[in-house]
């Protein structure tokens, strides 16, 4: 046998047992007459002691070499109590090589030398670390978690294809060429959609699958073009009952993977979430809401800003409290922006503004009283057009968040933003496109809008937002034939397009269709929130960089002519 016993499981208990371990070499430590291994495998580490005599002439041992040893456990005089292992020993007496290594293009250590390029060249080794071999071990505690609390709640875990026909999703798809089927393509399916609501009309009444989901666009810190989704759709629900579910749902998953007890989630609509933050997806573990000033600077008859559409400001309190002068004005030149001012108020009550033209003590006066600033306090306004203005100030609100370090990664503040618009003008295409997919129910009492005003109907759409990350988002969808009908020739699908791409689907409206709803959450994103991380690549074992390829495979790579002509193209 190769081993009686792995590298993690050997303690003072089993000081006399005779042992065979079989693991690669962490360390070697030469001292004389003695060598000093540390031989590691996927459970740990035990430190083994070996006579110089014991050892063949011209026998070499390196880094990640791949030994076999047969000895007895002894206890260490010197413990090490930061590993599980650390009160014992293994006095070798017969050591075999079972594969040597070149030299290692990083340390295979929690901190290594190597940069994020050549770890995912070398991915297999980089797994080798505690660091991502903890991570992975996280995902599938998490996953198994997720499993066993979803079929416990009456959920049955169903497949859906991976291969299907192209859908307007969004995202553009990856299309995948037919041999038997000239001139035709398959599209790896950006979601399981479509077959999750034909379950609920097939009667399923409840389904979730952990699913492999693809989407051809930029990679990012946060995003891959293959991705984890934890799917999910009930039958017979509404809003709140989904909110509801899914809200014990993530508040289960804290308790037991992270034991943290999450407070009720607050819920608001995406227009107030705008309104408050600027953005759709608010961190909402520091404050700093926005404060509207148009009627104040029409009441005090500021002129320049009276001609803005929208003049807004946020308080930052305490904000020299733990931050020196030269610090302060250093991020204050870094943030500086057209269409934004700040007002720092000092601990010795001067004022210290922006240099802008239509600023002076009086108006600074005036903005000092409406927030009721005091000393150490500091100020920041955006203005101009509505939405550039929201959205510039939420920016900033997030860069002082980060200067401030009131981004802390052990506090978890979800929050649901509901009341997603339906539609979205594409100024390109010149059409409406769904903001979710076509397949969400727009709110009953926004229906005639559809006529009028589309961009004003709101859907019954929900995101789960958790320190300023999307980790769900989902709705109730469309059971009405009439409705869905509606929807797709607003987003510009003639009949026959309707019937190419969906008429298996609204075939499916014609028996039955039980009003539904569900929710996906971003399996990557959550265990990389879960575990205080800022990477999901840390988290996937064979990760894309950020360019979307596979730098140790080399995919996507180019196709022989061979396959190429069986696949049709020349």
């Amino acid at each position: 046998m190769y081993r009686t016993h792995n590298c993690g499981e050997l303690n003072i208990k089993d000081v006399g047992k005779e042992v065979i371990l079989s693991g690669w070499i962490q360390k070697i430590r030469n001292l004389g007459s003695l060598f000093f291994i540390d031989i590691r495998d996927y459970f740990g580490i035990t430190q083994l002691i070996i006579s110089k005599k014991s050892v063949k002439k011209n026998f070499f041992l390196g880094k990640e070499y791949l030994i076999q040893v047969k000895g007895k456990v002894v206890e260490r005089l010197s413990k090490n109590y930061n590993i599980s292992t650390g009160e014992i020993e293994i006095s070798i007496d017969h050591i075999e090589l079972l594969n040597s290594s070149l030299s290692l293009p990083f340390t295979i250590e929690n901190k290594t030398d190597g940069n994020e390029e050549i770890r995912m060249i070398y991915r297999y080794l980089d797994i080798r670390r505690n660091p991502i071999k903890n991570n992975l071990i996280a995902r599938h505690n998490l996953s198994l978690e997720i499993r066993n609390f979803l079929s416990k709640n009456g959920f049955l875990e169903v497949e859906t294809p991976v291969l299907i026909n192209s859908t307007p999703e969004g995202a553009r798809s990856f299309v995948v060429p037919s041999r038997t089927h000239i001139n035709k393509f398959y599209a790896l399916a950006q979601s399981p959609q479509l077959f999750k609501q034909l379950l609920m009309i097939g009667g399923i009444d409840k389904y979730f699958q952990i699913v492999k989901c693809f989407r051809d666009e930029d990679s990012r810190s946060d995003r891959q073009i293959e991705f984890t989704q934890i799917d999910c759709e009930m039958s017979f629900v509404k809003v709140h009952d989904v909110l509801v579910f899914f809200e014990h749902f993530i508040k289960h998953i804290f308790k037991k993977i992270k034991n943290i007890q999450l407070d009720s989630f607050p819920c608001i609509s995406y227009f107030d979430a705008i309104k408050k933050y600027g953005t759709d997806s608010p961190d909402i573990r520091f404050n700093m809401s926005f404060v509207e000033l148009n009627d104040l600077v029409q009441k005090k008859d500021i002129n320049f800003l009276k001609k803005q559409e929208l003049v807004i400001g946020i308080k930052v309190e305490r904000f020299q409290d733990n931050n020196n002068n030269n610090e302060i004005n250093s991020f204050l030149k870094k943030i500086e922006k057209k269409n934004f001012f700040w007002i720092k108020y000092l601990y010795d009550k001067t004022l210290l503004y922006s240099k802008q033209k239509f600023l002076n003590d009086k108006i600074i006066k005036i903005f000092i009283k409406h927030f009721e600033a005091i000393p150490g306090e500091l100020l920041f306004f955006s203005y101009g057009k509505k939405r550039d203005t929201r959205k510039e100030l939420g920016k900033i609100r997030s860069k002082i968040a980060d200067f401030l370090n009131l981004k802390n990664y052990k506090i978890f503040k979800p929050l649901w933003i509901t009341d997603l618009p339906l539609l979205e003008w594409e100024e390109k295409s010149k059409k409406y496109k769904s903001v979710h997919h076509p397949f969400t129910s727009p709110k009953e009492e926004d229906i005639y809008l559809l006529e009028i005003n589309p961009k004003k109907i709101r859907s019954k759409s929900y995101d789960l937002i958790i320190n300023g990350i999307e980790i769900g988002s989902g709705s109730i969808r469309i059971h009405n034939k009439k409705i869905q009908n509606l929807i797709f020739k607003h987003l510009g699908l003639s009949q026959k397009e309707i019937e190419s791409k969906f008429g298996f689907f609204i075939k499916a409206f014609e028996y039955g269709i039980p009003p539904h709803g569900g929710i996906a959450f971003g399996l990557d994103r959550l265990i990389n929130l879960l575990e205080g991380n800022d990477n999901i690549k840390n988290f996937i074992a064979f990760p894309k960089n950020n360019y979307g390829k596979d730098i140790m495979i080399n995919a996507p790579s180019f196709l022989e002519k061979e396959k190429l002509k069986e696949l049709h193209f020349r």
